[in-house]
Parts: C-alpha cells; sequence; structure tokens
C-alpha cells in the first residue's frame, strides 16, 4: 500500500501500519480516521477493521522492489511507535528503510517517550528522517525525546497548531512544518503563532515549511505566508559508501 499524495512535503506514503489511538488534543479531529471511514465504506481490505491498530506484514518490504528514488512519508495512516506495534514489527520496518537508501523516509511520532526508549534498538541511517508532533506548548516535552534520540535527521510538525509554541528548543532540529488544522470543526490557527515560529527557525538556522492555514475549505485558504510560500526542508545526508548496506 504505497500511494502518491497530496501532502506538500513528501512524494508517497508507506502505510506497513494502519489505525491509531488518540492521545493528545492534536489527535482529535484526525484526516487519517475520517479517511480510514471512507475506505472501509469503499470495500478497502485493508482497513475492514476501520481505524483499529493492524500490522501489514506483506508491505514491510515494499520499497525494496522501487529502484528510483522517492521521498516517502511512513505510516501516514497510523503510529509506528503505538503500542500496539510490537518491537519486531518497527525494526523491521526500520530494516527495510536501511537498506534502501536510494530512498527519503520520512518517520512521525506523537509516542515520543517510546520512541526514545526504543531509539537504541534500531538503525539510525541518514536517509531516516525523524520527527514529533507538536501541536501546542502541552506536548513540548516530545522535542527533548526526539533530540536524545540517534536519528541523523530530526524534524517537528506543528500541525494541526492550536497554540503558540514560544521558546521551542530547537537545537539539533533540522526541520520544522507548521500548518493549521482542516475538515469540519477545524480549530483556527492565529497568525502570529505562525509568525513566531517562523522567526524562532530563523534564528537558528532551520528550515521553516508552511503547509497551510486550514480551515473547513483549505483549498480557499492557501498556504501563502506574507505573500509567498515556504518550502525549505533539509539537507539529505548521503550514506557514506563504506556504510552503505
Amino acid at each position: 500500500m504505497a500511494t502518491k499524495t497530496g501532502i506538500e512535503w513528501t512524494e508517497m506514503t508507506w502505510n506497513p501500519v494502519t489505525g491509531c489511538v488518540k492521545i493528545s488534543q492534536g489527535c482529535k479531529h484526525c484526516y487519517a480516521e475520517r479517511m480510514a471511514k471512507r475506505l472501509k465504506a469503499m470495500g478497502c481490505v485493508r482497513y475492514e477493521s476501520e481505524f483499529s491498530p493492524t500490522l501489514h506484514e506483506d508491505l514491510i518490504d515494499l520499497p525494496r522492489k522501487w529502484k528510483k528514488p522517492r521521498t516517502v512519508f511512513v505510516n501516514s495512516m497510523s503510529d509506528l511507535f503505538q503500542e500496539a506495534v510490537p518491537l519486531d514489527f518497527i525494526q523491521r520496518v526500520f530494516e527495510t528503510m536501511a537498506a534502501t537508501p536510494q530512498h527519503t523516509y520520512q518517520v512521525l511520532t506523537k509516542r515520543s517517550e517510546r520512541l526514545l526508549e526504543l531509539s537504541p534498538l534500531l538503525p539510525w541511517t541518514p536517509n531516516i528522517w525523524m520527527g514529533v508532533s507538536v501541536e501546542d506548548a502541552r506536548v513540548m516535552s516530545r522535542i527533548g525525546h526526539l533530540a536524545a534520540t540517534a536519528a541523523q535527521v530530526k524534524f517537528l510538525s506543528c500541525e494541526p497548531l492550536i497554540g503558540p509554541l514560544d521558546d521551542l528548543p530547537l537545537n539539533g532540529i533540522d526541520w520544522v512544518i507548521v500548518g493549521g488544522e482542516s475538515g469540519r470543526g477545524a480549530r483556527p490557527m492565529e497568525e502570529a503563532w505562525v509568525h513566531a515560529i517562523r522567526r524562532q527557525c530563523r534564528g537558528h538556522r532551520v528550515a521553516f515549511f508552511f503547509k497551510q492555514w486550514g480551515g473547513v475549505r483549505k483549498d480557499m485558504t492557501g498556504r501563502l505566508l506574507n505573500g509567498r510560500t515556504y518550502d525549505a526542508m533539509p539537507c539529505r545526508k548521503e550514506i557514506p559508501l563504506a556504510l552503505a548496506p
């Protein structure tokens, strides 16, 4: 289950795990949950359990078949580090990523404590970008957990941004994505919050990516900030030939 995507900061998605359990306010209007309901209604067999955590063993090795380099968002429909995913499954997903250095993988989690716990047991090759979701100041501790891992490229997804994020600890962080919530019931994002994060990124020389303003109709609000788009991304770190699998 690899799919081209309209997500602005990646090229495609790969979902060896689908389904999740909500753990914080950023999960309240989960887009993946809404999509899972639609896919089940359409008869998609991988969503028979709708949004219950489900492991797809047959998809773990899928990227090994891709020759052309791709940028891949891993588990856009789930969270790889949720408790329902066993360590050995996580390790196999990471082994596939490490064995395919031509691709860049973007992994995002809200389970930063488990990420930190398992970090020593995972192969952190340069093509594996690790991120945490930070929707407001209540979950800023996730950044410290991420910073303490052995990931070589680290990023924050401040989406949906539902509160100000002042004094972000950006040392060791390579990239910050900011976006407003979209869809029915979307909570508003204040422009001042976005500008504050951009200033902090500029001060720490961190790549800043503005994804969208959000709202019920995100296609109407767009993604312009200061009359332009912000699409910065980290520079890809190459794997030395001597270390490549």
